[in-house]
């Protein structure tokens, strides 16, 4: 069966009585060249255990199930489980786990499925749960990749040197992982087409930090902390954020980092927020 074909896809989801819908961000890939990229930029193989998040009627699924030991597809939509018993029932190496990914304990779950396999993620991220989803993951040591197709504009924030308005998890996300945009899909490429195009990103796993810091938890406090008042300069949301800091001495930091006064959160790469880190623990 091909799971990418708009008339084959039409036809089993009117057998099944099947909606789309939008609240879920559901989005199917007809073009089957992508799912096969989307898998073979995972470099998943048989030393894998796979987590796929919202496997839609199983594209990527049966792509990544033919190159991986195991597969685990977490899919919210009870309405597409006895599509997806059809359209796996070919692959044993595949699990289907009903439930929302933002309140399983993934890290239990992957504990549980991937004994004895290198545990890596390879979804068609919904694009309303990409930041929350992201975060959990990267949260887990043991993932080693995560390689995903989500909005174009969220992948680019996520692999820019900075941090944005949107808050500070692009520089958590590059403390933990190498990033990488490898290749856009437009939006032709689903049923229904979205409004916007999307990206493949890869994450790796670091070996090492890319930044030194003295103490790492004081380190993301103040990332977290130049993102608390937003709009507001960054020695604000750092007073708003350190209770019982001098305001005076934070001021001193930022300046003695080169920084100006007016400056925010948004602006400063890991390198500047290692330096400010370094900075404030001097003056406290």
């Amino acid at each position: 069966m091909n799971l990418c074909d708009e008339l084959t896809i039409r036809m089993l989801l009117e057998r099944h009585g099947f909606h789309f819908s939008k609240s879920m961000g559901q989005n199917f890939l007809i073009d089957p060249q992508i799912p096969a990229d989307i898998a073979a930029a995972s470099q998943a193989d048989e030393t894998c255990g796979v987590l796929e998040i919202g496997p839609g009627i199983g594209p990527l699924t049966s792509e990544l199930a033919q190159r991986a030991g195991k597969v685990v597809s977490i899919e919210l939509d009870r309405a597409l489980l006895p599509i997806l018993a059809e359209t796996m029932a070919p692959y044993s190496n595949v699990e289907i786990v009903p439930g929302d990914v933002t309140r399983l304990d993934l890290k239990a779950l992957i504990d549980e499925k991937f004994a004895g396999l290198r545990p890596i993620v390879c979804a068609n991220l919904p694009y309303n749960i990409t930041t929350p989803v992201l975060t959990a993951l990267v949260d887990i040591p043991a993932i080693e990749s995560i390689t995903v197709l989500i909005q174009k504009e969220a992948a680019q924030r996520l692999t820019s040197a900075k941090g944005s308005a949107d808050g500070a998890f692009p520089l958590r996300l590059q403390y933990e992982m190498e990033t990488e945009c490898l290749f856009d899909v437009p939006p032709e490429k689903f049923l229904p087409a979205p409004k916007v195009t999307s990206t493949v990103l890869r994450c790796v796993r670091r070996k090492e930090p890319p930044v030194a810091v003295r103490d790492e938890a004081f380190f993301f406090r103040v990332i977290k902390g130049a993102f608390l008042l937003r709009r507001k300069t960054l020695s604000n949301s750092l007073s708003a954020a350190l209770p019982g800091w001098d305001k005076a001495a934070i001021a001193d930091a930022i300046a003695a980092c080169g920084l100006p006064a007016s400056v925010r959160g948004e602006a400063l790469t890991l390198t500047e927020f290692a330096a400010l880190t370094d900075a404030l623990a001097e003056r406290k």
